[in-house]
């Protein structure tokens, strides 16, 4: 079980000290959600008779199931896995094999990796990406064989990973994937989260399962669909709020970029509309939904990357004037900047929820709930 601690400013057991990583891992959990509250009350002040604060998470330490690492041979034969520092021009491997924000599996995992995977240049490993229980080895080249996964794959399974890919991309850098070269190595393509919503190996997830869960049910009770309304879902990603709000028999119609998010919102949203691509490309297809059912009540929901939401969705935003709206943000700067816009177009933010997702680190989740002004 992940474990819970309010720790003095000695660093976790397993930091590694020349970690970037984690800002806050120094500060007792007091301590950094006070520094968030007050980050998001300098962001938001615009709002801050209306902001609540910061939820704390349920776990701080051994709660990371979806990581992103880069991959180094060493000179001990053997891969290891961590961060690469860029500093006085020149770029430094951190290893993290023991990071205590890390599920205890993803460590394990990461060690039989470095124990079983062959070397380069044969095996040119640049990254390993874990969501849940699928992981993903990233090599530059265009083909690899998989000898070795015969003898990796039962002891992934004994830690509880249902799928191993191998993703082929000569490219890979800042943008890990590519849409070729995917080769399902061992298990299962897809894998189902504790709550049953089905995801893939490219999948986003937030980091704190209970904490989502009280912030989908908050934004569910402030839009409150069901017959007679029409929810919109922005970014709707595997299709979870997209999900009950299909149930509770809303109308409902999701946006997503990911071709692999839209195939497993499909099947975790049965009866809603899912169409793939850009919020800021979809707006046609979704005037024409809502043009087709005249009389609902409008309701949306958003959940826009760290860059907010893009000039033209907000102008659409403003001109479909929903009846109430829940935008879910991962930086407090783009959010403040949109809420302004879209409180200058006629919507008013209610309240202001905030969630500690990410202990240890310095970043905070805000979740702004908005009525259509009288």
């Amino acid at each position: 079980m992940p474990e819970r601690t309010d720790r003095p400013t000695t660093l976790p057991p397993g930091c590694e000290p020349a970690c970037p990583g984690c800002r806050h891992r120094t500060l007792a959990a007091s301590e950094s959600l006070a520094q968030k509250a007050a980050h998001l009350e300098r962001t938001l002040s615009a709002w801050a008779d209306r902001l609540a604060p910061v939820l704390p998470a349920p776990a701080r330490l051994g709660y990371r199931e979806r990581v992103s690492l880069n991959a180094s041979w060493q000179a001990s034969l053997c891969w290891r896995f961590g961060l690469v520092r860029h500093r006085d021009r020149k770029d430094e491997f951190i290893a993290v094999p023991d990071c205590p924000v890390h599920a205890p599996a993803v460590n394990r995992a990461l060690a039989e990796l470095g124990r079983v995977l062959p070397p380069p240049p044969g095996f040119p490993l640049a990254f390993v990406a874990v969501s849940g229980r699928q992981l993903t080895l990233i090599v530059k080249a265009r083909t690899s064989e998989t000898p070795w996964a015969k003898a990796l794959a039962p002891k992934l399974k004994d830690l509880g990973f249902e799928g191993l890919w191998l993703h082929c991309h000569p490219a890979a850098g800042r943008r890990l994937f590519g849409r070729s070269g995917w080769t399902l190595v061992w298990g299962e393509p897809r894998s189902r989260d504790r709550h049953g919503s089905l995801y893939g190996p490219t999948a986003f997830s937030q980091a704190q399962p209970e904490l989502h869960a009280d912030a989908l049910s908050a934004m569910h009770r402030h839009l409150g669909p069901g017959p007679g309304t029409l929810f919109v879902d922005l970014y709707c990603g595997t299709g979870k709020s997209l999900a009950a709000a299909a149930a509770s028999g809303a109308a409902a119609v999701g946006v997503e970029l990911s071709g692999e998010a839209v195939a497993c919102a499909q099947e975790n949203a049965p009866g809603a509309l899912l169409l793939r691509g850009a919020c800021s490309l979809r707006r046609p297809q979704l005037d024409s939904f809502i043009a087709e059912r005249p009389g609902l009540r409008l309701l949306l929901a958003m959940n826009p990357p760290r860059s907010g939401l893009e000039p033209q969705v907000r102008s659409w935003v403003a001109r479909l004037a929903p009846e109430r709206a829940a935008y879910l943000s991962c930086s407090a700067g783009t959010l403040a900047r949109d809420l302004g816009e879209l409180e200058a177009a006629g919507l008013r933010v209610e309240r202001i929820l905030s969630y500690d997702f990410f202990p240890l680190t310095h970043h905070v989740e805000a979740l702004a709930l908005l009525s259509r002004a009288a």
